[in-house]
């Protein structure tokens, strides 16, 4: 017996084991866990090149239960990582910090030196007092933060521009009227240097800007896969620079730093297709390359007169007109140590430009999709037509085999003519791309500096792999549409079960994408401008979609620049050539200026934006407060691309005076209302004193009483009014019916343009007309968005009936998917808060919709509506993220019929109901996952 007594003792203590693990098991799964993601610096994950001395720090918090939030935090911050693994802030401890805020969190430790690396971490509580662990470590890099920072690098270049031959600001047109000023074809240059590490590298990071744009190499291999690097900008008051981590591309021995410098917008000269002709001066560059030594030394190697250039095989470059690339000109190993360089010569030293050298901090343009042909045709025997399925913005990417000397032409184009012609009346024509063969097997080529929006590309003088070889020609082994966007990570999905708003939705995003650049353009390649309107028209419906806060702070800078003296904000911005009447002065355009930064802070919560921006905006309503009379503005485009009888443009049935003044009275209020946010009761009191008189005389001049109908009835003259608030609340309803009535008695049809149709979708979704949209929206057989893509469109057009003689990849009119996210999605937020801190879940469940599925990343954490109906429910998942709130609007007013997670909801602490409103039932929600249920009557 006593020989079996081991054997229980083990099957005793197993069994306590067991059983002690599964209470063990049973208290973590009733307990809190919390967890840490996604630190931000400054909006960014581990940025390079921060510029802000004090810094914005964000995170965001995942939890395994409901109605979580944070009650504090506690930051640290070194400048080891090793320090940090220890919790030695050395350069700042927050300490815990009793406080709700877990985004834009200003950093307010030490002084933080130029080019240093910092790491930081945080932890936090939550309301019952229960710790998180600490998050990973996170990192950023400080930028240069001042000029003495740049001291020994220069600009330099390969020759220099005359004063006499500048044309700044640049000329609308041919500027054939120039004489000799926009003749002279800069040099393309390629620049190089040649150094040697003998110790082991820390870290290494490479500050450089150039003029126009840049591509850098260490050792022959490029640093970066970012495309027309640094942005464009107004260059007289800004110029760009960018931060890179060279670590890995650096070796022991011997390296080289090779540099090739091309046009952009800072020369445009003369020949082929041009918008408009500009001369800053030549291309130019600066850097500074920062290497720090494991034994603690620095080294810095910077541009200067020791540098050496030499004519690069781009013999022409321009944004608006192509590029052309002789590759018997290449030099092999130009950028590689070693390279023989004895016929280079020595740089020139450059005019330093007169705008604030400053950290870019947008994300950069890089190739976003490779698009395969889809269609090959012959035209003739050595004419080729590319179809690759997609317009959208970007550049060709060539492999060809041939003999040295044979020219291949790519003519891109977004339509074809009846005879299958490349057709750019309409984009901006000529535009080409040419490639001369070395004759060296199989060679690749893309250009470097220039782009276009296309579809089709026609291809001269060679013959595809596929077909049969005609004469001599050059063999094409690959050709494929290399679509080129802003880099800003995707923050929204939207799907349903109708088809039709599925390609709509795609209609849209492939525009949105396409004139996502350095700065948001209407269209990829006749303009490339930014034009300014839809900056705020278009804003919420990118904004959903991208994350554009660092894109909208720059174009913020780029209207402070351009604003002129006497307070106006030109249409575009930055603003290279002045343009002439309603296309310079557009109230419209203009009060980009006052809404960018209050949009900023409504989805960002960036306070300090507004503060800085406020001279702006004050100077610009100032502005239009004098061009007023008897406080009406008559000036402008208007409704630009209205649906009326005659070829669209300026507007046709609004008068302009109508969407003016309605602007500028809406500028007035949130002049007032950001007045308030920055405690200056003063100025609120100014501004909302001056909106009521604006209101008053708008209505006293546009509002006719007995029929309740504004100036003629449009869909915009009725729509504006109510969205910014200058109908008076009693007669809001009569207003919003008779703009239905009108809409249904004119068949359903769009007309309202550019500036209407946002505040037309607006008004519609707000008044509970979101059945009405759908309807005027699903549907083909009139001008819209099913009438462009019957017509075959890809990417959203320039006008409703999707004209061949104007754009065909626009972003304008898309303010349909904004109603995706906020309608059928019913994501929004709570009008006094911002960053959606609280939030509005109240989907719209219209037509023969049965499923959506919408979701945001907010700075909070991910936002999600997703529902499914038949005949007998309706299902609705939602999703809250950790600090956050939600009202969560049920369509129905039988509270009995609702149930959430399979428990009727009424027997739920953790939800609480609010009401009724519009027959929807009201509850309000903290973060979590919630799936409710309601049985349709």
């Amino acid at each position: 017996m006593n020989s079996y007594t081991p054997l229980r003792n083990i099957i005793h203590f197993l069994s306590f084991l067991l059983l002690s693990l599964s209470f063990c098991s049973i208290e973590l799964y009733g307990q809190t866990r919390l967890t840490i993601s996604n630190l931000r610096c400054e909006h960014k994950i581990n940025p390079i090149g921060i510029q802000n001395q004090q810094p914005h720090l964000s995170w965001q918090i995942q939890s395994n239960k409901r109605n979580q939030t944070q009650s504090a935090y506690r930051i640290l911050v070194a400048d080891s990582q090793e320090k940090l693994n220890t919790n030695n802030g050395n350069i700042w401890d927050s300490k815990k910090v009793k406080a709700n805020e877990s985004i834009s969190v200003v950093y307010t430790g030490k002084t933080l030196e130029s080019a240093k690396h910092y790491y930081w971490k945080v932890q936090i509580w939550n309301q019952q007092g229960v710790a998180s662990k600490w998050s990973i470590i996170a990192s950023w890099q400080m930028g240069l933060l001042s000029s003495t920072d740049w001291k020994d690098a220069a600009w330099i270049c390969y020759e220099n521009l005359e004063d006499s031959l500048k044309v700044v600001p640049g000329i609308h047109g041919s500027g054939d009227e120039l004489g000799n000023k926009g003749i002279k074809q800069p040099v393309v240059p390629l620049f190089r240097k040649a150094f040697t590490i003998r110790k082991g590298i820390r870290n290494a990071t490479l500050f450089i800007s150039g003029l126009g744009h840049y591509e850098a190499s260490i050792n022959g291999k490029n640093i970066t896969e970012n495309f027309l690097a640094p942005g464009w900008t107004k260059y007289d008051k800004t110029t760009l620079y960018n931060s890179y981590d060279v670590t890995r591309h650096l070796t022991t021995g011997d390296n080289a730093l090779g540099v090739i410098v091309g046009n952009g917008f800072y020369n445009i000269n003369r020949e082929r297709y041009r918008k408009l002709v500009i001369a800053y001066g030549m291309p130019k560059m600066i850097c500074k390359l920062h290497i720090e030594y494991y034994d603690g030394t620095t080294q810095t190697i910077v541009s200067g007169k020791d540098w050496k250039c030499s004519p690069s095989p781009i013999t022409f470059t321009s944004i608006y007109g192509g590029e052309d690339y002789d590759a018997q000109l290449e030099q092999t190993g130009w950028n590689r140590p070693g390279f023989n360089d004895k016929n280079w010569k020595r740089v020139l030293l450059a005019e330093i430009p007169k705008g604030e050298l400053t950290a870019e901090t947008d994300y950069p343009l890089t190739v976003r999709k490779i698009l395969n042909v889809k269609k090959l045709e012959t035209l003739a025997p050595n004419r080729y037509l590319y179809d690759f399925g997609q317009n959208a913005s970007g550049i060709i990417a060539l492999k060809v085999k041939g003999k040295k000397g044979q020219v291949v032409k790519l003519t891109p184009g977004e339509l074809i003519t009846k005879n299958k012609e490349i057709n750019q009346k309409a984009s901006g024509s000529p535009y080409y791309l040419s490639y001369t063969l070395k004759g060296d097997g199989e060679e690749i080529w893309k250009p470097r500096f220039t782009y276009y929006g296309f579809r089709y590309v026609m291809v001269e003088g060679a013959t595809p792999a596929s077909e049969k070889a005609s004469g001599d020609l050059p063999i094409i082994t690959g050709l494929t549409s290399l679509h080129t966007s802003n880099s800003a990570p995707s923050t929204g999905a939207f799907t349903c079960s109708n088809q039709l708003f599925n390609q709509i939705y795609t209609l849209i995003d492939w525009a949105i994408r396409s004139n996502m650049q350095s700065v948001i353009t209407d269209c990829p390649h006749r303009e490339k401008l930014g034009w300014l309107e839809q900056d705020y028209l278009m804003g919420a419906s990118m904004h959903y979609n991208y994350d554009l806060y660092p894109l909208y702070k720059q174009i913020i800078k780029d209207m402070m620049d351009s604003q002129t003296s006497n307070g106006l904000i030109p249409d575009i911005a930055p603003e290279y050539v002045e343009f002439g009447g309603g296309f310079r002065d557009s109230p419209e355009w203009g009060s980009s200026g006052v809404i960018l930064p209050w949009m900023l802070y409504q989805w960002y919560g960036d306070k300090e934006i507004l503060k800085t921006a406020w001279p702006m905006m004050t100077r610009y309503v100032d502005y239009l407060n004098n061009m007023s009379k008897d406080n009406i503005l008559s000036h402008g485009l208007g409704d630009w691309y209205d649906l009326g009888p005659k070829f669209p443009g300026v507007a046709q049935l609004t008068p302009k005076a109508v969407t003016a003044t309605a602007i500028y009275y809406y500028d007035i209020k949130l002049l007032a209302q950001m007045a308030i946010v920055l405690s200056d009761k003063e100025a609120a009191l100014k501004w909302t004193a001056l909106a009521e008189k604006v209101k008053a005389s708008f209505n006293q001049k546009f509002f006719n009483e007995q029929t309740k109908v504004y100036s003629t009835g449009s869909q915009t003259a009725m729509s504006m009014p109510l969205c910014v608030g200058l109908v008076d609340d009693n007669n809001r309803k009569m207003v919003f019916q008779n703009m239905t009535d009108s809409i249904i008695k004119s068949g359903k049809r769009l007309t309202a343009g550019d500036v209407g149709f946002h505040f037309l979708v607006q008004a519609l979704e707000e008044g509970g007309g979101s059945q009405l949209l759908y309807d005027m929206n699903f549907r083909n057989d009139v001008p819209g968005y099913g009438f462009q893509l019957k017509k075959g469109a890809t990417a959203l057009t320039e006008s409703w009936a999707a004209l061949e003689e104007v754009s065909n990849n626009h972003l304008m009119l898309g303010h349909m998917m904004e109603w995706f996210y906020t309608g059928l999605g019913g994501i929004k937020q709570q009008e006094n808060t911002v960053a959606f801190k609280d939030l509005i879940i109240r989907p719209e469940i219209v037509g023969d919709l049965t499923e959506s599925k919408t979701s945001y990343q907010s700075l909070y954490g991910t936002i999600k509506s997703e529902w499914k109906r038949d005949e007998k429910s309706l299902l609705l998942h939602v999703e809250v993220p950790f600090n956050t709130s939600a009202t969560v609007y049920l369509p129905t007013t039988n509270r009995a019929s609702i149930t959430e997670g399979n428990k009727p909801i009424d027997q739920l602490k953790d939800i609480q109901y609010v009401g009724t409103e519009n027959n929807k039932a009201k509850y309000k929600i903290g973060s979590g996952n919630y799936s409710f249920k309601l049985i349709m009557n």
